[in-house]
Formats: C-alpha cells, sequence, structure tokens
C-alpha cells in the first residue's frame, strides 16, 4: 500500500493517457526511499517552498557562497600616499637655445668689431623676418592683411635711414613706410580696409622703428661697446628673472598675461641687471660712471618686462605659443626681440643724457 498523498489514485496509462495529455507530461515513476516511504522527484523538488507558500525550488541546494567583490579600479584606487613632488623644469630646449644663442652672439660680435655695416645688415635681416613671422600669424589667425612688402621695404629703408641720418631719418622713413601701407593696401577690396592698414602701421612701429635705435647706437665713436651694453643688459635682464624666479618664484607679476613670469623673478632682473650696468657703464662706456650705470640697469630691467609681456598679449590675443619655429629653443626671431625692441629707444635716450650721442 503506497500512502504517499501524491499517489493516492492509480495512473493510467498507455496510447490512450498518451494522446489525451502527451507523452510528456506523463508522471514520473514513483521511488521508496530507504525508510520505506514512496516519494517522487516531484515531491522533492516541492517540499522546501511548501511550508513558505513560496515557489517551488530545489530544498536539497546547498546555499551558495556570495561571490567576491572586484577589486576597485585603479581610479577609485585610496589616495593614501601623495604623489612625489614634481621638480621644476625648463619649458624649452636648453641645450638648443644656449647652441643658437651662442651662434647668434657671435655673428653679432663679429659684425659688430669688424664692419659696423655688416651689423647694419644683421639688423635688417632680423626686422624684415620678424614682420614676415607678425604679419603671417595675424593673418592665420585673424583673418589681417597686413601688407608684407612695402612693410618689409620700408622697413629696411628705415634701419639704414636711423644709421645714416639719425633720428630724423628714422621718422620721416617711418612716415614713409605708412603712407606706402595705406596705398599698398587700395589694391585689393575695400572689406576689412581699415583693420589690415592699422595692423601695418603697428608692425611698421613695433618693429622697424624701435629697431632703428639699435642701429643709432652704432653711430657713436664707442658705438659697439653700446651695443654690447644695450644687448648684454637685455639678456642679463633676462637671464636673472628666469634663474631667481625659477629658485624663489611663489608671486605671480601677471598671471593674465604671462602665468610664469613671479615678482621675484622681476626683483632679481632688476638686480642683475643694475650689477651688469654699473660695470658696463665703468668700464665699457668712454666718460660714463657707475651710479649711471645702477641708473640704466634698473630701467633696462623695466623695459625688456614689459615689453616681453606685451608680446606674451600679443600671442595669447592670437591664440599661439610661439610667433615662429625659426630657432629651436627659442621660437621664431620675434620671440628674441621681444624684450629687445622696446628696450633700444630707452637705452639710446639715457646714453644720450648720460655721456652724449657722439
Amino acid at each position: 500500500m503506497n500512502d504517499s498523498p501524491w499517489a493516492t489514485e492509480p495512473v493510467p496509462a498507455g496510447p490512450a493517457y498518451d494522446a489525451l495529455v502527451g507523452p510528456h507530461t506523463r508522471p514520473m515513476p514513483i521511488v521508496p526511499d530507504a525508510a520505506g516511504r514512496d516519494f517522487d522527484d516531484r515531491e522533492a523538488r516541492d517540499r522546501g517552498a511548501a511550508a513558505d507558500g513560496g515557489p517551488p525550488f530545489r530544498a536539497e541546494m546547498p546555499p551558495q557562497e556570495p561571490m567576491p567583490s572586484p577589486p576597485p579600479p585603479p581610479s577609485q584606487a585610496p589616495q593614501d600616499a601623495s604623489p612625489p613632488p614634481q621638480k621644476k623644469r625648463a619649458g624649452r630646449d636648453l641645450r638648443a637655445a644656449i647652441g643658437v644663442g651662442v651662434g647668434l652672439g657671435a655673428v653679432i660680435f663679429a659684425s659688430l668689431f669688424i664692419v659696423k655695416a655688416v651689423f647694419v645688415g644683421v639688423i635688417v635681416v632680423a626686422v624684415v623676418v620678424g614682420l614676415w613671422e607678425l604679419t603671417s600669424r595675424l593673418q592665420e589667425k585673424k583673418g589681417i592683411k597686413a601688407p608684407l612688402v612695402p612693410l618689409a621695404i620700408g622697413g629696411a629703408a628705415m634701419v639704414i635711414a636711423g644709421y645714416v641720418r639719425g633720428a630724423e631719418g628714422a621718422w620721416v622713413a617711418m612716415a614713409l613706410t605708412a603712407l606706402a601701407v595705406l596705398v599698398w593696401r587700395m589694391t585689393e577690396p575695400p572689406e576689412d580696409y581699415l583693420k589690415d592698414v592699422t595692423a601695418g602701421v603697428f608692425a611698421a612701429f613695433y618693429v622697424p622703428f624701435l629697431a632703428t635705435f639699435v642701429a643709432m647706437l652704432l653711430t657713436a665713436d664707442d658705438g659697439p661697446q653700446r651695443v654690447v651694453t644695450f644687448l648684454l643688459l637685455t639678456v642679463v635682464s633676462d637671464t636673472g628673472a628666469y634663474a631667481v624666479g625659477w629658485r624663489f618664484g611663489k608671486h605671480k607679476l601677471a598671471p593674465r598675461i604671462s602665468p610664469g613670469k613671479t615678482r621675484e623673478g622681476l626683483f632679481g632682473a632688476v638686480a642683475f641687471a643694475m650689477g651688469a650696468g654699473a660695470l658696463c657703464m665703468e668700464f665699457l662706456i668712454d666718460g660714463g660712471a657707475w651710479w649711471q650705470g645702477l641708473l640704466l640697469g634698473l630701467a633696462v630691467a623695466v623695459s625688456a618686462t614689459l615689453g616681453d609681456l606685451g608680446e606674451s598679449m600679443i600671442k595669447r590675443d592670437l591664440g599661439i605659443k610661439d610667433m615662429g619655429t625659426l630657432l629651436p629653443g627659442h621660437g621664431g626671431i620675434m620671440d628674441r626681440l621681444d624684450s629687445l625692441l622696446p628696450t633700444a629707444p630707452v637705452v639710446w635716450l639715457l646714453l644720450a643724457l648720460f655721456v652724449g650721442t657722439g
């Protein structure tokens, strides 16, 4: 007698039953357990869920252990250890910069002390290349078409006129260059005429006219020494600003224009330039005095810094880092003239006041 509640009625079998309910739904056979009870596989499957009223499941399956959580990705790793401090590094290739600087210095000194006119040619070449860089960047980034041909011809004439005729010749050449820019631009459509000629007159004043004062320094009897003083003070000022600012700089000088410049760097520029100015006026300039060199060095440090900031402002407006790539480690010619151009008239004027123009 089978006392299992699941088998109180006999189960039909045979073709008739299969035709009625299908062969795949026939009840599973009853199997006696070790205690003599009869139960089928469905009882074992449903026994664990009957008491709870939940869905049937296999009660004999052991509970599964929870899967270990995966390790957090590297971006979510605990930030226990602070990163090592980064060493300060120069923003340019120093080897290339030093090599180019030495090469330029050799060309300048050779032309200065052999034939003065050769150095005037060096100034003309620098002016023409600087004008090409400036006008090219203006057209690429702002769509401003400052006419290069009258600027290059007028710029070269301006430097030569300043060397031959002095300040009067430089002013006349500047006026004629501006007029040439106005006329040259008339050969093109009138759209953006005012913008283009304004940029052209600005370029004529900014590059060749300021560079003319270097040629005017050369006309004195001790002209080569004056040019060396001008170049040396500007380079020393830039070097002092870089060295002191790199080592001790903490307070930004003009963060919106040039984030790398600091007040400490400016103090370094002033100190270095004043020391070099005292030595130059005492030993290089005829009739000069050391205290004049202190004033000259102070003025050079200020003008060189302002010139550097001025070109940084132009480059930020254009959205570029360098004006060109002609000089490895330096950028373009204009990136080396930035502090020299506004410093030239300052040095010329102070030397004229201290020791005259002869």
